[in-house]
Formats: C-alpha cells, structure tokens, sequence
C-alpha cells in the first residue's frame, strides 16, 4: 500500500524534474505498484469560431501527435531517472482542449489486463486483508455493488494510512535497520514493459 506521503514525495520529485514548460499546469501523477502515470495539459490548437466538430478533432489530435515527438527524448530521460529511482515503468498522456490521450501503459496480467486505476483497487484490498491474491480481489470486487466502491475504498485506505503511521510508532520500530522501501512499499521484481498505444 503506497501511502499518502509517499504519493506527495513522489510528485514533488515529477514537480522538479519536469521541464516547467512541458505542461501548462502541474501534471498529474498517478502511482501503483507496476507503473507510474503522468498525465499534463498541453495547449489547444488556436481555431476560428466557427471552426467544425470535425476540424477540431483534427487540430487536437495533430497537437497531441506534435506533442508527443516534440517532447519524446525528454519525457524517456524524464521516465528512465524515474525508473531507476522508483522501480516502476512510466507511462505518459496528455489533455488537450478535453481530450484524453495515454501515449504508453502498463498492462499487468491478472486474469485479465487491467489498467492502474483498476489494478489500485484490488492492490487496496489486498493490503487491508480483504483478500488474498489479485485473482481473488477480482472475484471479489464483480461480487461488491458498484455504486458503493469509491467511497468505500477511500475509507478503507484512510484506515490503512492511520495504522501504518500507528505501526511506525511501535516499540519495535528502529528507523536505523529497516530500509527505505520507497514510494511503493517495497521493492517488487522489475514491472513489465510499458506497451506502445
């Protein structure tokens, strides 16, 4: 389970090392334990008012394409630190004008590809003992009402967030012998290549 502290860490370090002119805000950053995504805004295409549907989804999809080759040896020096530093294959995306686009991901077999936002779920309730494998999380999960999930979840990692901080307090706990696990928790066998969209 990746803490909240090592969340804010991890895109404090995005914060720094990306160029400030890469993204129009800060990026997005979103972490598990195969992959971090970064996700940044990047400026719309100037059009005439009157400009078509059709004309629009041109111009933003030629400026997320320019983008992306722009910006590519900067974003692999950017994801190769980030990997070496983190254990984690980085994944890049954009928004333009609304439109979502991820260059790159990692799709880590659990019974079936799953994307991070899907994989973070069963992650969580592995961690708080809900369940004992991903496969059995997944089973577990088609089984839970879906409307409930979200706010469930968010619960349930604000308790696992309280008792690691209760754990490090622990008379069992020396800072000097336990090594720093990093921003995931642990240091995992490397994570799959991240695949080309």
């Amino acid at each position: 389970m990746i803490t909240t502290e090592q969340k804010e860490k991890l895109r404090g370090w995005f914060a720094g090392r990306l160029p400030d002119d890469l993204f129009e805000e800060p990026a997005e950053v979103t972490v598990d334990r195969e992959e971090i995504t970064v996700i940044g805004r990047i400026p719309a295409p100037r059009l005439a008012e009157d400009a078509s549907a059709a004309e629009r989804e041109a111009a933003v999809t030629a400026r997320i394409q320019e983008f992306r080759e722009r910006t590519r040896e900067t974003r692999i020096d950017v994801a190769a630190d980030a990997e070496h530093r983190f254990r984690r294959k980085v994944s890049w995306g954009v928004v333009c004008d609304g439109e979502r686009a991820l260059f790159t991901h990692v799709a880590a077999p659990v019974m079936t590809r799953l994307r991070q936002p899907e994989r973070q779920v069963l992650d969580t309730l592995i961690a708080a003992g809900v369940a004992r494998s991903r496969s059995d999380a997944l089973a577990w999960c088609v089984r839970l009402v879906q409307r409930h999930t979200d706010d469930w979840l968010t619960e349930l990692r604000d308790s696992l967030e309280h008792v690691q901080r209760v754990r490090a307090q622990g008379p069992d706990t020396n800072p000097h012998t336990t090594p720093d696990p990093g921003p995931g928790g642990e240091v995992d066998s490397p994570a799959p290549d991240a695949e080309e969209e």
